[in-house]
Protein backbone atom coordinates (compact mmCIF):
# COMPACT_ATOMS: atom_id res chain seq x y z
CA UNK A 1 0.00 0.00 0.00
CA UNK A 2 1.43 3.49 -0.83
CA UNK A 3 0.71 6.89 0.74
CA UNK A 4 1.40 9.80 -0.92
CA UNK A 5 1.25 13.20 1.59
CA UNK A 6 1.98 16.22 -0.12
CA UNK A 7 3.54 17.44 -3.33
CA UNK A 8 4.56 21.04 -4.46
CA UNK A 9 5.02 20.13 -7.78
CA UNK A 10 5.65 21.29 -11.27
CA UNK A 11 8.61 24.05 -9.72
CA UNK A 12 9.70 26.32 -12.46
CA UNK A 13 13.58 26.87 -12.87
CA UNK A 14 13.94 29.82 -10.77
CA UNK A 15 11.71 28.29 -8.57
CA UNK A 16 14.13 25.58 -8.26
CA UNK A 17 17.34 27.44 -8.11
CA UNK A 18 15.58 29.17 -4.75
CA UNK A 19 15.01 25.85 -3.02
CA UNK A 20 18.94 24.93 -3.68
CA UNK A 21 20.51 28.04 -3.22
CA UNK A 22 22.25 28.85 0.66
CA UNK A 23 19.43 30.19 2.04
CA UNK A 24 16.83 27.64 1.39
CA UNK A 25 18.02 23.80 1.63
CA UNK A 26 16.89 20.79 0.03
CA UNK A 27 17.34 17.42 1.32
CA UNK A 28 15.93 13.93 0.82
CA UNK A 29 15.13 11.83 3.28
CA UNK A 30 14.87 7.99 3.43
CA UNK A 31 13.64 6.26 5.86
CA UNK A 32 13.48 1.97 6.49
CA UNK A 33 14.04 1.36 10.11
CA UNK A 34 10.92 -1.02 10.60
CA UNK A 35 8.81 -2.18 7.79
CA UNK A 36 7.85 1.46 5.94
CA UNK A 37 9.80 2.08 3.01
CA UNK A 38 9.45 6.01 2.90
CA UNK A 39 11.50 8.77 1.44
CA UNK A 40 10.57 12.93 0.92
CA UNK A 41 12.11 15.77 -0.31
CA UNK A 42 11.78 18.45 2.04
CA UNK A 43 13.02 22.69 2.10
CA UNK A 44 14.51 24.35 4.41
CA UNK A 45 11.28 26.45 5.22
CA UNK A 46 10.05 23.34 5.83
CA UNK A 47 7.84 22.80 2.94
CA UNK A 48 7.26 19.24 2.11
CA UNK A 49 7.58 19.16 -1.85
CA UNK A 50 6.68 15.61 -1.88
CA UNK A 51 6.62 12.23 0.06
CA UNK A 52 5.62 8.59 -0.98
CA UNK A 53 5.05 5.82 1.62
CA UNK A 54 4.96 2.01 0.79
CA UNK A 55 3.56 0.46 3.87
CA UNK A 56 4.30 -3.41 4.81
CA UNK A 57 1.25 -2.98 7.38
CA UNK A 58 -1.18 -5.23 4.91
CA UNK A 59 2.14 -8.10 4.27
CA UNK A 60 2.79 -8.31 7.89
CA UNK A 61 -1.02 -8.29 9.59
CA UNK A 62 -1.16 -12.39 8.36
CA UNK A 63 1.98 -12.27 10.73
CA UNK A 64 1.05 -10.90 13.85
CA UNK A 65 4.17 -8.80 13.77
CA UNK A 66 6.62 -8.19 12.11
CA UNK A 67 8.99 -10.60 10.25
CA UNK A 68 12.34 -8.88 9.68
CA UNK A 69 14.00 -10.69 6.78
CA UNK A 70 10.17 -10.08 5.01
CA UNK A 71 10.84 -6.54 5.77
CA UNK A 72 13.86 -6.74 4.17
CA UNK A 73 13.14 -8.31 1.22
CA UNK A 74 10.23 -5.56 0.65
CA UNK A 75 12.19 -2.88 1.24
CA UNK A 76 14.35 -4.08 -1.71
CA UNK A 77 11.67 -4.50 -3.88
CA UNK A 78 10.29 -1.05 -3.46
CA UNK A 79 13.17 1.44 -2.08
CA UNK A 80 14.52 2.82 -5.74
CA UNK A 81 10.55 3.45 -7.09
CA UNK A 82 9.76 4.56 -3.56
CA UNK A 83 12.70 7.30 -4.26
CA UNK A 84 12.52 7.91 -7.56
CA UNK A 85 8.52 8.63 -6.94
CA UNK A 86 9.25 10.91 -4.63
CA UNK A 87 11.81 13.09 -6.92
CA UNK A 88 9.11 12.88 -10.06
CA UNK A 89 6.22 13.94 -7.91
CA UNK A 90 8.54 16.98 -6.78
CA UNK A 91 9.55 17.62 -10.53
CA UNK A 92 12.87 17.65 -8.86
CA UNK A 93 16.48 16.44 -10.01
CA UNK A 94 19.03 14.32 -7.75
CA UNK A 95 21.54 16.99 -8.72
CA UNK A 96 19.41 19.90 -6.99
CA UNK A 97 19.47 18.05 -3.28
CA UNK A 98 21.70 19.83 -0.78
CA UNK A 99 22.10 16.65 0.99
CA UNK A 100 20.71 12.83 1.45
CA UNK A 101 19.56 11.85 5.08
CA UNK A 102 19.04 8.40 6.32
CA UNK A 103 18.12 6.63 9.05
CA UNK A 104 20.99 4.67 9.94
CA UNK A 105 19.94 3.69 13.93
CA UNK A 106 18.29 2.17 16.09
CA UNK A 107 15.90 -0.05 14.10
CA UNK A 108 15.40 -3.56 12.43
CA UNK A 109 19.57 -3.92 11.16
CA UNK A 110 17.91 -5.90 8.46
CA UNK A 111 15.61 -2.99 7.21
CA UNK A 112 17.89 -0.07 8.38
CA UNK A 113 21.08 -1.49 5.86
CA UNK A 114 18.51 -1.08 2.52
CA UNK A 115 17.72 2.94 3.26
CA UNK A 116 21.62 3.08 4.36
CA UNK A 117 22.83 1.39 1.32
CA UNK A 118 20.39 3.12 -1.39
CA UNK A 119 20.66 6.28 0.36
CA UNK A 120 25.11 5.95 -0.25
CA UNK A 121 24.23 4.99 -3.91
CA UNK A 122 22.06 8.47 -4.10
CA UNK A 123 24.48 10.08 -2.15
CA UNK A 124 27.84 9.02 -3.95
CA UNK A 125 26.46 9.37 -7.98
CA UNK A 126 25.21 13.19 -7.74
CA UNK A 127 28.25 13.59 -5.28
CA UNK A 128 25.91 15.20 -2.07
CA UNK A 129 26.95 14.47 1.62
CA UNK A 130 25.04 11.96 3.21
CA UNK A 131 23.63 13.19 7.38
CA UNK A 132 23.12 9.88 9.22
CA UNK A 133 19.85 10.16 11.24
CA UNK A 134 19.25 9.10 14.35
CA UNK A 135 15.85 7.27 14.08
CA UNK A 136 13.67 8.36 17.92
CA UNK A 137 15.48 11.93 17.76
CA UNK A 138 14.06 12.48 14.40
CA UNK A 139 10.53 11.73 15.83
CA UNK A 140 11.37 14.33 18.60
CA UNK A 141 12.05 17.00 16.04
CA UNK A 142 8.99 16.23 13.57
CA UNK A 143 6.87 18.91 15.48
CA UNK A 144 9.47 21.60 14.99
CA UNK A 145 8.51 21.53 10.99
CA UNK A 146 4.57 22.58 11.71
CA UNK A 147 4.97 24.57 14.90
CA UNK A 148 7.07 27.11 16.41
CA UNK A 149 8.47 25.37 19.42
CA UNK A 150 11.28 26.75 20.69
CA UNK A 151 14.33 25.14 22.23
CA UNK A 152 14.70 23.50 24.88
CA UNK A 153 11.15 21.15 25.49
CA UNK A 154 10.51 17.95 27.08
CA UNK A 155 8.97 15.28 24.73
CA UNK A 156 7.35 11.86 25.20
CA UNK A 157 8.35 9.25 22.37
CA UNK A 158 5.95 6.58 22.40
CA UNK A 159 5.19 4.07 19.96
CA UNK A 160 5.21 0.32 18.77
CA UNK A 161 8.75 0.27 20.12
CA UNK A 162 9.76 2.83 22.34
CA UNK A 163 8.50 4.87 25.25
CA UNK A 164 10.79 7.66 26.18
CA UNK A 165 10.69 10.98 28.61
CA UNK A 166 13.39 13.35 26.68
CA UNK A 167 14.82 16.65 27.14
CA UNK A 168 15.77 18.38 24.07
CA UNK A 169 17.96 20.88 23.72
CA UNK A 170 19.33 21.55 20.46
CA UNK A 171 19.71 18.92 17.47
CA UNK A 172 22.61 17.80 19.05
CA UNK A 173 21.72 17.12 23.09
CA UNK A 174 18.98 14.92 24.30
CA UNK A 175 18.98 14.05 27.83
CA UNK A 176 16.90 11.15 28.60
CA UNK A 177 14.67 11.09 31.77
CA UNK A 178 13.04 7.99 31.82
CA UNK A 179 12.59 4.84 29.43
CA UNK A 180 10.56 1.65 29.07
CA UNK A 181 11.17 -1.27 31.25
CA UNK A 182 9.85 -4.22 29.30
CA UNK A 183 7.19 -3.80 26.63
CA UNK A 184 6.61 -0.27 24.78
CA UNK A 185 2.78 1.13 24.85
CA UNK A 186 2.04 0.59 21.22
CA UNK A 187 3.83 -2.65 21.36
CA UNK A 188 0.79 -4.14 24.39
CA UNK A 189 -2.57 -1.85 22.66
CA UNK A 190 -1.56 -3.70 19.43
CA UNK A 191 -1.07 -7.17 21.22
CA UNK A 192 -4.60 -6.70 23.67
CA UNK A 193 -6.36 -5.44 20.55
CA UNK A 194 -5.28 -9.12 18.83
CA UNK A 195 -6.00 -11.17 22.00
CA UNK A 196 -9.49 -9.08 21.90
CA UNK A 197 -9.91 -10.44 18.33
CA UNK A 198 -10.89 -7.23 17.34
CA UNK A 199 -9.60 -7.61 13.44
CA UNK A 200 -12.84 -10.05 13.37
CA UNK A 201 -15.14 -6.58 13.49
CA UNK A 202 -15.44 -5.46 9.99
CA UNK A 203 -14.89 -1.65 11.01
CA UNK A 204 -11.51 -2.69 13.24
CA UNK A 205 -10.46 -4.55 10.38
CA UNK A 206 -8.20 -2.44 8.79
CA UNK A 207 -6.95 -0.36 11.82
CA UNK A 208 -3.61 -0.67 13.76
CA UNK A 209 -4.34 -2.24 17.14
CA UNK A 210 -4.06 0.58 18.90
CA UNK A 211 -6.43 2.66 16.84
CA UNK A 212 -8.99 -0.12 17.03
CA UNK A 213 -8.92 -0.12 20.87
CA UNK A 214 -9.04 3.93 21.11
CA UNK A 215 -12.17 3.40 18.54
CA UNK A 216 -13.87 0.88 20.07
CA UNK A 217 -13.09 2.63 23.89
CA UNK A 218 -14.89 5.93 22.96
CA UNK A 219 -17.72 3.77 22.00
CA UNK A 220 -18.32 2.28 25.47
CA UNK A 221 -20.88 2.65 28.15
CA UNK A 222 -19.47 2.15 31.03
CA UNK A 223 -15.51 3.01 31.63
CA UNK A 224 -15.11 1.73 34.85
CA UNK A 225 -16.43 -2.63 34.30
CA UNK A 226 -12.17 -3.30 34.64
CA UNK A 227 -9.93 -2.57 36.89
CA UNK A 228 -5.87 -2.54 35.96
CA UNK A 229 -2.94 -1.55 38.20
CA UNK A 230 -0.47 1.83 38.10
CA UNK A 231 2.33 0.25 37.40
CA UNK A 232 5.42 1.12 39.37
CA UNK A 233 3.22 3.49 41.12
CA UNK A 234 6.11 2.95 44.29
CA UNK A 235 8.94 4.22 42.26
CA UNK A 236 9.79 7.69 41.99
CA UNK A 237 10.99 7.68 38.73
CA UNK A 238 10.03 8.41 35.15
CA UNK A 239 10.46 4.73 33.91
CA UNK A 240 7.66 2.89 32.19
CA UNK A 241 6.32 -0.48 32.13
CA UNK A 242 3.77 -1.97 29.98
CA UNK A 243 4.05 -5.70 30.64
CA UNK A 244 2.14 -5.51 34.02
CA UNK A 245 -1.09 -3.95 32.21
CA UNK A 246 -0.59 -6.62 29.41
CA UNK A 247 -0.54 -9.41 30.90
CA UNK A 248 -3.47 -8.20 33.39
CA UNK A 249 -5.75 -7.95 30.54
CA UNK A 250 -4.75 -11.14 29.12
CA UNK A 251 -5.91 -12.28 32.29
CA UNK A 252 -8.98 -10.40 32.50
CA UNK A 253 -9.70 -12.03 28.89
CA UNK A 254 -9.26 -15.79 29.54
CA UNK A 255 -11.30 -15.00 32.57
CA UNK A 256 -14.23 -13.49 30.52
CA UNK A 257 -13.92 -16.03 27.72
CA UNK A 258 -14.19 -19.04 30.42
CA UNK A 259 -17.33 -17.56 32.00
CA UNK A 260 -18.94 -17.07 29.15
CA UNK A 261 -17.93 -19.92 27.24
CA UNK A 262 -16.43 -18.26 23.81
CA UNK A 263 -15.90 -19.73 20.41
CA UNK A 264 -12.30 -19.30 19.53
CA UNK A 265 -13.35 -16.40 17.47
CA UNK A 266 -15.90 -14.71 19.71
CA UNK A 267 -15.51 -11.36 21.04
CA UNK A 268 -16.02 -10.59 24.99
CA UNK A 269 -19.69 -9.40 25.11
CA UNK A 270 -18.45 -6.36 26.57
CA UNK A 271 -14.90 -5.88 24.33
CA UNK A 272 -15.38 -2.13 24.07
CA UNK A 273 -15.67 -1.24 28.10
CA UNK A 274 -12.86 -3.66 28.30
CA UNK A 275 -11.16 -1.25 25.50
CA UNK A 276 -12.05 1.69 27.56
CA UNK A 277 -10.76 0.52 30.65
CA UNK A 278 -7.49 -0.67 29.16
CA UNK A 279 -7.08 2.76 27.25
CA UNK A 280 -7.40 3.94 30.68
CA UNK A 281 -5.03 2.35 32.14
CA UNK A 282 -2.10 3.02 29.99
CA UNK A 283 -2.83 6.28 29.80
CA UNK A 284 -3.20 6.47 33.85
CA UNK A 285 0.62 5.11 33.72
CA UNK A 286 1.65 7.81 30.85
CA UNK A 287 0.04 11.09 32.68
CA UNK A 288 1.86 10.14 36.44
CA UNK A 289 5.70 9.72 34.52
CA UNK A 290 5.32 12.46 32.21
CA UNK A 291 4.19 15.09 35.09
CA UNK A 292 7.13 13.42 37.42
CA UNK A 293 9.54 13.95 34.38
CA UNK A 294 7.59 18.03 34.13
CA UNK A 295 7.98 18.54 37.67
CA UNK A 296 11.61 17.09 37.88
CA UNK A 297 12.76 19.66 34.78
CA UNK A 298 11.34 22.46 37.14
CA UNK A 299 13.31 21.27 39.88
CA UNK A 300 16.65 20.81 38.29
CA UNK A 301 16.12 24.04 36.23
CA UNK A 302 16.75 22.00 32.87
CA UNK A 303 14.93 25.52 31.05
CA UNK A 304 16.81 28.30 31.02
CA UNK A 305 15.77 31.61 32.93
CA UNK A 306 15.45 33.48 29.96
CA UNK A 307 12.95 31.16 28.72
CA UNK A 308 9.25 31.68 29.59
CA UNK A 309 7.57 28.91 26.93
CA UNK A 310 7.47 25.97 28.14
CA UNK A 311 6.52 22.82 25.84
CA UNK A 312 5.54 19.20 25.93
CA UNK A 313 6.04 17.56 23.01
CA UNK A 314 4.46 14.23 21.86
CA UNK A 315 5.67 12.01 19.19
CA UNK A 316 5.90 8.50 17.55
CA UNK A 317 2.88 6.33 16.66
CA UNK A 318 0.86 6.29 19.91
CA UNK A 319 0.56 10.16 19.38
CA UNK A 320 -2.10 9.88 17.16
CA UNK A 321 -4.34 8.83 20.14
CA UNK A 322 -6.79 11.27 20.90
CA UNK A 323 -7.40 10.18 24.19
CA UNK A 324 -3.61 9.67 25.57
CA UNK A 325 -2.74 13.52 23.43
CA UNK A 326 -5.84 15.09 25.01
CA UNK A 327 -5.42 14.08 28.48
CA UNK A 328 -1.19 14.46 28.62
CA UNK A 329 -2.69 17.90 26.99
CA UNK A 330 -5.00 18.73 29.90
CA UNK A 331 -2.32 17.48 32.50
CA UNK A 332 0.91 20.03 31.35
CA UNK A 333 -1.72 22.54 30.63
CA UNK A 334 -1.81 22.62 34.82
CA UNK A 335 1.83 22.95 34.73
CA UNK A 336 2.19 25.96 32.24
CA UNK A 337 3.41 24.16 29.13
CA UNK A 338 1.83 24.04 25.90
CA UNK A 339 1.53 20.71 24.12
CA UNK A 340 2.28 19.96 20.76
CA UNK A 341 2.33 16.57 18.26
CA UNK A 342 3.08 16.20 14.35
CA UNK A 343 -0.07 15.75 12.33
CA UNK A 344 -1.14 12.70 12.80
CA UNK A 345 0.62 11.26 8.90
CA UNK A 346 3.71 12.34 10.37
CA UNK A 347 3.51 10.44 13.64
CA UNK A 348 4.42 6.99 12.48
CA UNK A 349 7.98 6.26 10.38
CA UNK A 350 7.94 8.64 7.53
CA UNK A 351 10.81 10.07 5.02
CA UNK A 352 9.40 13.16 5.75
CA UNK A 353 10.52 13.34 9.46
CA UNK A 354 14.14 12.08 8.45
CA UNK A 355 14.90 14.87 6.05
CA UNK A 356 13.52 17.66 8.37
CA UNK A 357 15.83 16.61 10.74
CA UNK A 358 18.59 16.90 8.13
CA UNK A 359 17.66 20.24 7.08
CA UNK A 360 17.31 20.84 10.90
CA UNK A 361 20.94 19.57 11.19
CA UNK A 362 22.35 21.47 8.47
CA UNK A 363 20.96 25.11 9.36
CA UNK A 364 21.70 24.92 12.84
CA UNK A 365 25.60 24.15 11.10
CA UNK A 366 25.54 20.47 13.27
CA UNK A 367 27.29 18.81 10.75
CA UNK A 368 29.36 16.75 12.78
CA UNK A 369 28.15 13.64 11.24
CA UNK A 370 27.38 14.96 7.68
CA UNK A 371 30.13 13.12 5.20
CA UNK A 372 31.31 12.57 1.86
CA UNK A 373 33.28 9.25 3.22
CA UNK A 374 30.11 7.03 2.52
CA UNK A 375 31.89 3.86 3.72
CA UNK A 376 32.40 5.40 7.42
CA UNK A 377 28.60 5.31 7.99
CA UNK A 378 27.20 2.23 9.12
CA UNK A 379 24.07 1.08 11.19
CA UNK A 380 22.97 0.41 14.32
CA UNK A 381 20.49 -1.59 15.78
CA UNK A 382 20.44 -0.18 19.29
CA UNK A 383 21.65 3.24 20.36
CA UNK A 384 21.02 5.75 23.12
CA UNK A 385 19.32 8.71 22.29
CA UNK A 386 21.71 11.12 24.74
CA UNK A 387 22.79 11.25 27.72
CA UNK A 388 21.33 9.32 30.43
CA UNK A 389 19.83 11.23 33.56
CA UNK A 390 17.93 8.71 34.54
CA UNK A 391 19.32 7.91 37.87
CA UNK A 392 19.13 11.70 38.57
CA UNK A 393 15.74 11.53 38.48
CA UNK A 394 15.84 8.39 40.67
CA UNK A 395 17.84 10.65 43.35
CA UNK A 396 15.42 13.58 42.86
CA UNK A 397 12.81 11.43 44.57
CA UNK A 398 10.37 13.52 43.53
CA UNK A 399 7.05 12.51 45.26
CA UNK A 400 4.07 14.52 43.19
CA UNK A 401 0.56 15.61 43.75
CA UNK A 402 -1.40 14.33 40.77
CA UNK A 403 -3.17 16.70 38.73
CA UNK A 404 -6.82 15.79 37.96
CA UNK A 405 -7.69 14.50 35.02
CA UNK A 406 -10.66 12.93 32.79
CA UNK A 407 -9.13 10.62 30.69
CA UNK A 408 -12.74 10.47 28.78
CA UNK A 409 -14.22 13.85 29.07
CA UNK A 410 -17.74 12.98 28.03
CA UNK A 411 -21.00 14.24 29.72
CA UNK A 412 -21.89 11.24 31.52
CA UNK A 413 -22.73 11.00 34.97
CA UNK A 414 -20.02 8.81 35.54
CA UNK A 415 -16.49 10.54 34.05
CA UNK A 416 -13.45 8.63 34.67
CA UNK A 417 -10.65 10.33 36.78
CA UNK A 418 -7.45 9.96 37.19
Amino acid sequence: MCRIFMNFNRLSTSARRYFSSQSSRLVLGIETSCDDTGAALVTGEGKVLAEYIHSQQSSHLRFGGIIPPVAQDIHRANIENVVNKTFQLANVSPSEIDAVAVTNRPGLPLSLIVGLRYAKHIARTYDKPLIPIHHMQAHALMARMNSSIPYPFLCLLVSGGHSLLVFVENTASFRLLGETLDDAPGEALDKIARRLKLRNVSKYAQMSGGQAIEVAAQAASNKTTYEFPLPLSKYRDCQFSFAGLKNTATRHILEQESTHNLAPDALLPDYEEFCACFLKGVTRHMLHRTQRAIEYCERRNLFPSSTNQRSLVISGGVACNDVIFNALSTMATQFGYSTYRPPKKLCTDNGTMIAWNGVEKLLATDTAEMTRKYEAVDISGKCPIGESLIDDVKEANIACKWAKVDVFPVKEEMQSKV
